[in-house]
């Protein structure tokens, strides 16, 4: 199939746009790989420290047999239900490379926090920069520099991109993404919802909203819903930087065992059969493209507009939201999946899944198939779901949708269009998820309440002070401000009085959760506040019109009166209480170097 005109467009864009950076990574990601390997290329002493906690006839095999090293990134914590089942993965690592007459180690762990715990409270002023935190701590891990290819274990949220952000930089490297897969399904994200909801309504008390959220989130594995970390895992198997079709499969059993074993299988026959296939070679501008396609085709999570342009920062090339909005135009919605719908994952999974979304994507001209991959089959293995046959792996190709309430073929879309949108106006440039908005609430114009913090928010909400159409513009919330936290908490009475008819959005310079569903929300908002974003202008009772039909964010101010209104600053009590507790002094660096929303809120560059 030929590519989409669009598609090319963009990817030559993109192309040309990164030339120069590009060029300069690949010159020094060549010059790498290109020297002995550590063993043979460090002194005795720096072998001698390396390999010292190996067993015995590991040591021979790396020193004596100049075997292939294996470098493992782990995130594994028992704070992640989703990481909770990594604990084992070395150790069958490890045991599946000696099988192969090679080493593996754990090079390093890094640190992963779960936005779930954190949702709502100072913690998640540290969330976003974790992401960089962890690309850093990757980095330490790797710099031992004594690995001939590397595994990196990780699912969620900011620990994907921190990892993949990490791991380019050390692009050299063949390396395989290594993920856990889903809880069960529990209580469904709709009837959580609805609790939540009542709970903001003082309808229901805590014992029982607490037990609707343990029967949501009740066992090892990623949250159900299609978030950022789901949306990760996606991303990965449209980079091709999986073991095709390991993203949703399920933890504990034997089949996720041998995938976890198969990692390990693809990354040594990469470097056994000298197949040129670095990380950094494998993530191209095409790649990068493919992600982006991916993720609007799934309506993924918007926190995607931040991380991947980060990840291709990474990489050398350089994209942002009008390639993202370009591709949009283009790229049909080909599933439905909570919040766009009331499946979950373990539901998206069983009706064809990444297997079946990137073959109609491929087949319709939306993705590269000329692609690297960590697997010799390309891109085309990865329209495949695994099983187990005699005990050895086999990959089915998924040829059909076995249920078009979740996911359609791309001749009979849920919408022509991506799942999410860019808006332009006076109030600076954002984002939407579109796809999760009830079409009767694309366009909102209403007067706005203005909010210095989300608690506030929640205080004049529970005075039924925001009972009538209102747009609540919630600022200092940016990546220079307090670290751009999500805001998920705000969702159950934004919904609550949508719920009630009136016509309510969001818009603010901070995030929303990947799970951000039927209240239309302006995030992203950039330049934020603090860097003189014109949120700062606002007055209260502005009216502002958001309009994702015709992707544009205004505020109804004659343009006269606009261009004289004074910035107003910051809260210095606002200011005062972001800056300490929970750990937050030791990102004051990263706040005051942290780029915008739209460059991806480097925090490194």
């Amino acid at each position: 199939m030929k590519l989409h005109p669009t598609v090319a467009a963009v990817t030559d864009r993109i192309r040309a746009r990164s030339g120069p950076t590009r060029s300069a990574y690949l010159e020094r990601l060549d010059a790498a790989a290109q020297r002995k390997p550590g063993a043979e290329r460090m002194g005795c002493a720096n072998v001698a420290h390396a390999f010292a906690g190996m067993p015995v006839n590991d040591k021979l095999k790396v020193v004596t047999e100049k075997a292939l090293n294996i470098g493992i990134v782990t995130a594994y914590n028992d704070m992640l239900s989703a990481h909770t089942p990594m604990q084992t993965y070395p150790d069958l690592i490890k045991a599946e490379a000696r099988r192969h007459g090679a080493t593996a180690q754990v090079a390093g762990g890094v640190p992963a926090m779960c936005d779930g715990v954190t949702q709502g409270t100072a913690g998640m002023e540290l969330s976003l920069f974790s992401r960089d935190v962890i690309a850093m701590a990757t980095a330490v891990a790797l710099s031992h520099d004594m690995f001939d290819a590397a595994l990196m274990l990780g699912v969620c949220d900011k620990i994907v991109p921190g990892l993949l952000i990490g791991a380019l930089h050390f692009g050299h490297l063949p390396t395989v993404f290594v993920p856990a897969g889903p809880m069960p399904s529990g209580l469904s994200n709709n009837a959580k919802s609805k609790v939540r909801e009542q709970a903001a309504q003082g309808l229901v008390g805590r014992s029982e909203l607490l037990q609707a959220e343990s029967a949501a989130y009740h066992a090892p594995g990623t949250c159900t819903f299609y978030g950022t970390a789901n949306s990760n895992q996606m991303l990965l198997e449209a980079m091709g930087l999986h073991v095709p079709g390991t993203a949703f499969v399920a933890p504990g059993g034997t089949l996720r065992d041998e995938l976890t074993r198969e990692a390990a299988r693809t990354v040594l026959a990469d470097v056994k059969a000298k197949r040129y296939a670095p990380i950094g070679h494998v993530v191209d501008e095409r790649c990068i493209v493919n992600a982006m396609v991916a993720l609007l085709a799934t309506g993924g999570s918007t926190n995607h507009l931040i991380h991947w342009v980060a990840v291709a920062a990474s990489a050398g090339i350089v994209i942002d939201w009008d390639d993202f909005s370009a591709l949009s135009d283009v790229v049909p919605t080909l599933s439905h999946v909570y919040p766009n719908g009331s499946a979950d994952v373990n539901q998206f999974q069983a009706a064809g899944g990444p297997g079946f979304i990137i073959r109609e994507l491929l087949d319709a001209g939306f993705m590269h198939e000329d692609v690297l991959t960590v697997r010799p089959g390309g891109l085309r293995e990865y329209t495949a779901e695994p099983a187990l046959v005699n005990e050895a792996l086999h990959w089915n190709t998924v040829l059909e949708s076995k249920d078009e309430t979740i996911v359609r073929p791309a001749s009979n879309p849920f919408s022509p269009t991506g799942g999410l949108k860019l808006l332009q106006g006076n109030l600076g440039r954002s984002v939407i998820k579109a796809s999760a908005v009830p079409d009767d609430r694309h366009i909102i114009e209403a007067p706005i309440r203005l909010f210095d913090s989300q608690e506030a928010l929640h205080v004049a909400f529970n005075a039924g002070e925001l009972n009538r159409d209102v747009v609540c513009v919630v600022r200092w919330q940016g990546p220079q401000a307090n670290g751009m936290p999500e805001l998920h908490k705000l969702t159950p009475p934004l919904a609550v009085l949508q719920g009630k008819g009136y016509r309510v959005a969001l818009v603010t310079d901070g995030r929303m959760s990947g799970a951000s569903g039927k209240v239309p929300a302006a995030i992203h908002v950039s330049p934020e506040a603090l860097a003189g974003g014109p949120l700062a202008k606002l007055l209260d009772g502005d009216v502002v019109r958001l309009d994702a039909v015709a992707g544009t964010l205004h505020a109804l101010v004659p343009d006269d009166e606009w261009a004289a209104r004074p910035l107003a600053t910051m809260p210095e009590e606002l200011r005062l209480s972001n800056a300490h507790g929970m750990g937050r002094e030791l990102f004051s660096g990263m706040r005051r170097n942290a780029f915008t929303a739209e460059q991806g809120a480097l925090t490194w560059m």
